[in-house]
């Protein structure tokens, strides 16, 4: 099975143990490029962007883990020289499409405002672990998406999920995915020894950043955020409308418990 995951640390709970799996090829990517892997056949699974889930046809979630939050994320916000209810231009990261998008939801739903976006920008959106070891600096005021969000609707966001392309059996992967999360979240202080440190993180902030400010289960809670998140990126014109209903494949015990679970 061809597996793609991207390699910043935040994905790290979700992907422990899985490149040691004799039946899997584990591909590390920026999370953009993941849906390029499923459209060609390249990947058969993917952490992908949860907007590219309404990109492509015939997606389907495999529900046992994500990168998500409720509330604060750290790793993904906006940083800007002026008032966040004064930018006109927005830099964008390119490595995340879901940022992207949410960031567009977020400053005209709560600001009303709908930036240029683009390479250039007084305004920069930033993601992942460069967030933290190369702040930019002169910019005074900054959004923090996640909070945003939460504030805005009351629910957690789900930034990646676990996705199968059409026509993949999946068999026992859901199964594997699911206890690779369980066993990454309960090694995260391995995790940060082995992965955070050499990244330019403080070990503390680490372990709080994978212990608190993210959430890597998918529930009921994470399905009404997607499911909102796709309605309001439709009414602004970011996915097409109406939105592709979810889509979900893996084991039936796993897909019984969704409801209990978030």
């Amino acid at each position: 099975m061809n597996i793609g995951g991207v390699s910043y640390l935040n994905a790290k709970p979700l992907l422990y143990g899985l490149e040691s799996r004799k039946d899997i090829s584990l591909t590390l990517d920026v999370p953009a490029r993941l849906l390029d892997g499923l459209r060609t056949g390249r990947l058969d699974a993917a952490l992908l962007p949860v907007i590219d889930y309404q990109r492509m046809e015939g997606l389907a979630i495999i529900p046992v883990g994500g990168i998500g939050c409720d509330g604060p994320t750290l790793t993904v916000r906006i940083f800007s020289p002026v008032p966040i209810e004064q930018i006109e231009s927005l830099a964008c990261d390119p490595d995340s499409h879901t940022s992207v998008a949410l960031a567009q939801v977020i400053l005209a739903e709560r600001y009303g405002l709908t930036p240029r976006l683009g390479e250039d920008g007084a305004a920069r959106l930033l993601i992942g672990d460069k967030v933290v070891v190369s702040e930019p600096a002169g910019m005074k005021y900054q959004l923090d998406l996640g909070a945003a969000w939460k504030e805005l609707t009351g629910l957690p966001f789900v930034f990646a999920v676990w996705t199968a392309r059409s026509g993949f059996e999946i068999g026992k992967l859901g199964q594997w995915l699911d206890e690779a999360r369980r066993q990454g979240t309960a090694h995260i202080d391995e995790i940060v020894r082995r992965d955070a440190v050499g990244r330019g993180w403080p070990a503390g902030l680490a372990k709080e950043y994978l212990s608190s400010n993210l959430k890597f289960e998918i529930g009921s809670r994470q399905v009404s955020a997607m499911e909102l998140f796709f309605k309001l990126a439709a009414a602004r014109g970011i996915i097409a409308s109406p939105p592709r209903p979810l889509r979900f494949a893996g084991d039936p015990t796993l897909l019984a418990s969704l409801s209990a679970r978030g």
